[in-house]
């Protein structure tokens, strides 16, 4: 990749790694707990293969990324190294600047991608040993991308683009949008039930246990200032 020429100041070196296109994503998604190359293309969706492959084989020769064989399966693990895991801050601090800055515009979102950063915003230790099928239905999106479900267990949960193949716990039906604003903490998940702009189906303990779970982001309380910003790019982390 061609540089800036500016090898005397590390802001100018650093961005040259950090700031080509897509990659603060990968280590973001890195930092998030996705390992295979298949789960870091879901989380990124738009990326091409080749290009993906070329960035995670950069960040290797780099030695901010490193690999290590895929027990019993084909294909590879990825994970941050030491060097890697320095640029958590640094990702923070973006999200940060972002949260303050920037108008967030949920629209034009992908439900699958969207249930994706909720369910890796969950507290870990709150999760059910059991597992809890939560499908979603989004209003505002055509088949095939108006249904999606979210399995909530331990470890983690997991979010299918197919049926499950289990029975239906909780139904969640709403837009795309609604959602995004409850992910981002601009109202909880009781004020939009009471809105009625997001309706929960199923058993009263597990709705209040899907507001006990979490999903919203962690710069949700970000304090924004009342002055004026600039407008932001469309779409939410």
């Amino acid at each position: 990749m061609r540089g800036y020429g500016q090898a005397f100041c590390p802001i100018t070196r650093a961005s040259e790694i950090f700031a080509t296109r897509w990659t603060p994503l990968i280590i973001r998604n890195l930092l998030l707990g996705c390992r295979t190359f298949s789960e870091l293309q879901a989380a990124a969706p738009g990326i091409p293969r080749s290009l993906l492959s070329d960035r995670l084989q950069h960040l290797e020769r780099l030695e901010i990324v490193a690999r290590r064989p895929n027990p019993g399966r084909r294909g590879w693990f990825y994970e941050l190294t030491e060097a890697g895991q320095d640029l958590a801050p640094v990702c923070h601090a973006l999200g940060v600047w972002g949260t303050r800055w920037l108008e967030a515009a949920p629209h034009d979102l992908d439900g699958a991608v969207l249930l994706w950063a909720i369910s890796k915003c969950m507290d870990r230790d709150r999760l059910p040993e059991q597992r809890v099928v939560v499908r979603f239905d989004f209003l505002d999106q055509p088949r095939p991308k108006h249904r999606y479900w979210l399995l909530v267990q331990r470890p983690e949960p997991e979010v299918c683009r197919k049926p499950p193949g289990f029975p239906d716990d909780l139904t969640v039906t709403t837009e795309t949008e609604w959602l995004a604003k409850w992910h981002m903490g601009a109202m909880s998940l009781g004020q939009a039930m009471h809105a009625r702009v997001i309706t929960v189906d199923g058993p009263r303990h597990l709705v209040r246990d899907l507001a006990r779970w979490g999903g919203v982001t962690p710069f949700a309380s970000v304090a924004r200032p009342i002055a004026s910003r600039p407008h932001a790019s469309r779409g939410v982390a």
